[in-house]
């Protein structure tokens, strides 16, 4: 039985339709992924399931005392409340009054008539069952009751708002864009606790490998109505490709037989007296269909104007360190970037990438180290804070600087030409930035930054909020560059689709802080990478030990040693031997497919206590060949 339906609803704003009498379904425990161009109407869909927005006709039909919580794409203002405060007011009345009575329980001097009050109202409501599930909750999300949220990074603060939209133990849960301010490990975590939730989540995300490693079926809301296909996003793909061929042909064969009809409708004065009728009446029928029927909307057209060949140096970095108020961001790196390399920086959000980027282009200094820059550079930047817009100026007057030209490739473009490849119609052109959504602001910044020549390309978290279509046509873009490419992203499988080379942020962990590690290829290539060692460590393993052992047979033909020494040369084969079963169990244990989608603190400890392990037996090793040596 379905949880929620949707039975011909339609929602319009002014004449453009969001919703068509769209029809589907939610049924438990699905998890379903909503996909469709910036401004289809998505956020609004939302909005008409948890009743912020009502629809204009049709119904919409939930089970009885169903609930509901949302995750918005915004992040959560919270003022000056602690994480449990925030997360308890996902409880409504009750979450207000376990909210106020921590509150003024961490105040210096409490007010305990009123605490008294509050408790009693607790206790009426047997609110303490709920103060212990969020407490729960917090504890497993890692999250510190009492940090304030203003603290927060905007990846904690996500994490923050879940808790809170699933203290309430949903039915459904919406979670609009919730990939958003995420590095790779927020987001692999994300998926984690999204197959762990017992209920049904609908997500809006332009992530393609999240869809594809969560996703039990996608919605795509197109031109107004809702398909449905069972599957993650690479089987949408293959359905999708396939209809949308079969809608092609349809249209073909349509247009043709309209063309058909209208030259026979203007033949001379003798066909029309004895003129069909019925024919006239289909004819005029195909016309009314042909003039609702509303088109697949184009896809968008970027150019990037090439300016001179940079150098073939574009960048060498020698030695570099760079530190902030002695804390350690990158060090003793060294790098050459050539003309034509494509390398996308990865890590957690604040490892550095930007700091990195900023000392390639000249814009600090590093703290030791040299950084000798190529010659030629012309730069274009794109900046995920979007500095570069004016909100108080139109669509048009950001790109041309009030214009109406463009010079673009050896010739002159009407703006509104130029604006319409980044679909950008010639009202929305006209329309100051502030009304832009989050997709039509980057797609903005994008128009701006390729109107310009350069030769090095930089993208500082480009795909936020960009549909897949325009997703794909920048990857074919930036394919085709022949300049330099420098990518910040965590959107995983547009790294694997543009890039030569990453660098990698924190890749060794806390033990050796701010050391890069610099591959070929994209993020799978990364874990790749990562599967590699653990293998050659194992291997590393089992030599030792074949070692050890072949050592251990000729132990007693060695010179009598002192007593300290051999009573330690007689202890080396246990602690040998209890090392390599506890690196053993943690190599398992970080072997597993879901080590990596756990919180990185958490993953960074097992690691740390590897590490700490390994370097434990290489020094009982070298204890063993120095006593058997001696």
């Amino acid at each position: 039985m379905a949880l929620l339906t949707f039975e011909k609803i339609s929602l319009a704003f002014g004449l453009h339709a969001l919703l068509d009498e769209a029809e589907f379904s939610i049924y438990e425990n699905e998890r379903l992924c909503l996909i469709g161009r910036n401004g289809a109407g998505k956020s609004s869909l939302f909005g008409i399931i948890e009743g912020r927005i009502k629809a204009d006709s049709g119904t919409l039909r939930k089970q009885n005392h169903i609930k509901i919580a949302a995750l918005s794409q915004s992040l959560p203002e919270a003022g000056d409340l602690d994480v449990y405060q925030f997360v308890a007011l996902g409880l409504s009345e009750l979450g207000d009054v376990l909210s106020e009575f921590d509150k003024i329980s961490h105040q210096p001097d409490p007010d305990l008539e009123r605490m008294s009050t509050l408790q009693e109202r607790i206790e009426l409501q047997d609110g303490w069952r709920f103060d212990a599930r969020i407490r729960r909750i917090l504890e497993n999300f890692n999250l510190e009751p009492a940090t304030l949220m203003q603290s927060l990074s905007g990846g904690w603060k996500r994490r923050a708002a879940l808790a809170r939209a699933l203290v309430q133990k949903p039915d459904i849960l919406l979670l609009d864009e919730p990939t958003n301010h995420l590095d790779i490990s927020g987001i692999l975590w994300l998926e984690q606790k999204i197959k762990e939730f017992q209920g049904a989540v609908f997500v809006i995300t332009h992530d393609r490998q999240f869809m594809d490693n969560v996703a039990t079926r996608i919605i795509e809301l197109d031109r107004g109505h809702l398909a449905s296909f069972p599957g993650n996003y690479a089987d949408y793909r293959k359905r999708k490709n396939a209809l949308l061929a079969a809608e092609e042909k349809a249209n073909s064969e349509f247009d043709k037989k309209l063309a058909q009809e209208e030259v026979w409708i203007r033949q001379g004065i003798k066909a029309r007296r004895t003129r069909n009728e019925g024919r006239v009446r289909a004819l005029e029928q195909m016309r009314l269909e042909r003039s609702r029927r509303r088109n697949v909307e184009g896809k968008a057209k970027f150019n990037i104007e090439d300016a001179r060949k940079s150098g073939k140096l574009v960048a060498e970095l020698k030695d570099v360190s760079l530190s902030f108020d002695d804390k350690l961001i990158i060090n003793n790196f060294s790098s050459l970037i050539m003309r034509g390399d494509k390398i996308a920086l990865i890590g957690a959000n604040g490892c550095g990438k930007s700091s990195l980027l900023k000392l390639i282009l000249g814009r600090i200094e590093p703290t030791s180290g040299e950084v000798v820059r190529g010659t030629n550079l012309e730069i274009a930047y794109f900046d995920q804070n979007r500095h570069g817009i004016d909100l108080n100026k139109t669509v048009q007057d950001n790109v041309s600087g009030g214009t109406d030209e463009l010079d673009f490739s050896g010739r002159k473009r009407h703006i509104i030409s130029y604006l319409q490849d980044f679909l950008f119609s010639p009202q929305r052109a006209r329309t100051p930035a502030s009304a832009l959504s989050g997709g039509e602001l980057n797609r903005l910044m994008l128009a701006k930054l390729f109107s310009k020549p350069s030769n090095l390309l930089v993208l500082d978290e480009p795909t936020n909020d960009l549909d897949m279509e325009t997703l794909d046509l920048l990857e074919e873009l930036i394919a085709d560059y022949q300049g330099t490419v420098l990518l910040v992203s965590h959107d995983r499988a547009f790294v694997d689709e543009t890039v030569t080379t990453s660098i990698i942020f924190d890749a060794f962990g806390r033990e050796r802080k701010g050391e890069l590690l610099e591959i070929v290829g994209g993020y799978s290539d990364w874990l790749a990478y990562q599967k590699s060692q653990l293998i050659n460590k194992e291997k590393l393993k089992n030599t030792r030990t074949q070692t050890a052992k072949e050592t251990r047979n000729i132990n007693q033909a060695k010179v009598k040693l002192s007593y300290k020494d051999k009573r330690l040369l007689d202890a080396l084969p246990d602690k040998i031997s209890k090392l390599e079963n506890e690196i053993s169990l943690l190599q398992t244990l970080i072997n597993s497919a879901d080590f990596f989608q756990q919180p990185e603190t958490e993953t960074n400890k097992v690691i740390e206590k590897l590490s700490s392990f390994e370097f434990q037996l290489e020094q009982a090793y070298e204890d063993w060949e120095r006593l058997e040596t001696e």
